[in-house]
């Protein structure tokens, strides 16, 4: 079993943590040799939620091994980049079976530390170690590539970018081995050492991170503290000019410590994959999703239908525990004027429903629109007290964005977990099929007439 980890019997799996860490899976050896081999190894997000994944919903890797394991070990992480590190290191130490046959160098991700032609360090990812990087190619350092370091393997490409980007702000670093000779973009945001950096200070700051990223976390943050402190007993040591110039690094360094405490704490970078999902119902997921405090137990959508304003109807459909209950559908027939304004006749069927408690107010209103649709929903819910607690939010299709109350920016569709987004969908789709089966009722008993 791994060194440090706490091990629980398989049949015990419900007393695992439901924190940010990394877990193995261990299976006895071949008789006669005793003791156990590490079968596989992960991290996880809630490691509770995950495991229990592995035996309920097995894949069909985890159908390769799952019925040989007896015994689980698990380390509780301070946060999601410390499983992402940890769950690297551990892979690299043990190389468990059915992570190793499943990816190759190919598949893998690595953090490379290369330098250019004046020893200037820079950092990429790359899938194979061995490979050289397009600058190292063009000359910028020749046969000198053994000086080059590799950090990994990394499992998922995406939670390692986003790793690396908000290590950033502690650690600015360069991305290739040429800078210009003006600011890029990247230094007005302070991610980057800019074209004239103090280079003993950078080289500093890379050794940091690789430190970092090899699971040293607290060996960094002592350093920095001994340079803080080291530094304030030199400016109060001063008597002349350099005196403020001490105190202004003392600063710097206080503010790295801080900006690398907060984005080892607090930032995530691990994807909930589909089977950690499947233990959250879409509609749980969804009222995290949009920051509301309860479950988003009824949802209510609504989608207006006409052509140029004429027999113009409105629906309202309703989900309850992310199943349609058409017990609750309502129509309505828009009485303003024929004129084609979407948003009067949604400001209309509005108006109408809340002018019906019994009908029990829902959790969460989805409209069918953009930002304006939003808002006209917003300010009629706003308008009762006892609607003002009901989270709005709008679909717009167009542009395949999701409009939240109280956020001033859309959320991508494509961002939002699967089970959301087909929820989601679904409702959208089921207003709309009941409010055009509705308008064509009405123009069909017009033409009647």
């Amino acid at each position: 079993m791994i060194k440090g980890f706490k091990v629980i019997s398989k049949k015990d799996v419900g007393r695992l943590p439901k924190t940010a860490g990394v877990y193995c899976l261990t299976a006895p050896k071949p008789r006669g040799e005793g003791g156990f081999d590490v079968v596989y190894i992960g991290k996880a997000i809630n490691i509770k939620d995950r495991v229990k994944n592995h035996f309920q919903q097995p894949s069909y890797r985890d159908n390769l091994f799952i019925d040989k394991i007896t015994k689980i070990g698990f380390f509780e992480t301070g946060s999601e980049i410390e499983a992402l590190i940890l769950e690297a290191n551990l892979i690299k130490k043990y190389q468990p079976k059915f992570n190793v046959i499943w990816k190759d160098d190919k598949n893998y991700f690595y953090v490379a530390i290369a330098y250019n032609k004046q020893k200037i360090p820079y950092i990429f990812i790359t899938h194979q170690p061995k490979k050289i990087h397009p600058v190292i190619r063009q000359g910028a350092l020749s046969n000198d590539r053994a000086k080059s370091e590799y950090i990994g393997p990394f499992v998922e490409g995406t939670a390692l970018k986003k790793t690396l980007r908000f290590l950033r702000r502690a650690f600015p670093y360069y991305t290739s081995g040429k800078h210009s000779k003006i600011k890029c973009t990247w230094c007005h945001l302070d991610l980057c050492p800019g074209p004239n950096p103090n280079l003993i200070e950078y080289k500093k700051n890379i050794k940091k991170l690789i430190l970092i990223l090899k699971g040293k976390r607290g060996a960094v943050l002592n350093s920095l503290k001994k340079e803080m402190s080291r530094y304030a007993r030199s400016g109060v040591a001063r008597k002349h000019t350099d005196e403020n110039r001490d105190f202004e690094e003392a600063g710097k360094i206080r503010d790295r410590i801080y900006n690398l405490q907060q984005v080892m704490a607090h930032t995530h970078v691990i994807e909930n994959s589909k089977s950690e999902a499947l233990n959250s119902k879409p509609d749980e997921m969804l009222a995290k999703i949009i920051d509301l405090e309860r479950p988003a137990t009824k949802i209510e959508c609504y989608d207006v239908s006409n052509i140029q304003g004429k027999q113009a109807t409105g629906s309202m459909v309703v989900f309850i525990n992310g199943k349609t209950d058409k017990n609750q559908y309502r129509k309505f027939k828009i009485k303003m004027k024929n004129e084609p304004n979407d948003i009067a006749m949604l400001k209309e069927t509005l108006q109408r429903r809340f002018l019906h408690p019994e009908w029990k107010y829902p959790d969460v209103i989805l409209i069918d629109g953009g930002k304006a649709q939003l808002n006209i929903a917003i300010k009629n819910k706003n308008a009762k007290k006892e609607t003002e607690g009901i989270k709005v939010i709008s679909i717009a299709k167009r542009n395949k964005e999701l409009f939240i109350e109280s956020r001033k920016k859309p959320v991508l569709l494509k961002t939002l977990p699967q089970e959301v987004y087909n929820l989601i969908l679904r409702l959208d789709d089921e207003a709309h099929r009941f409010a055009i089966t509705y308008h064509k009722k009405l123009r069909k008993n017009n033409l009647l007439r």
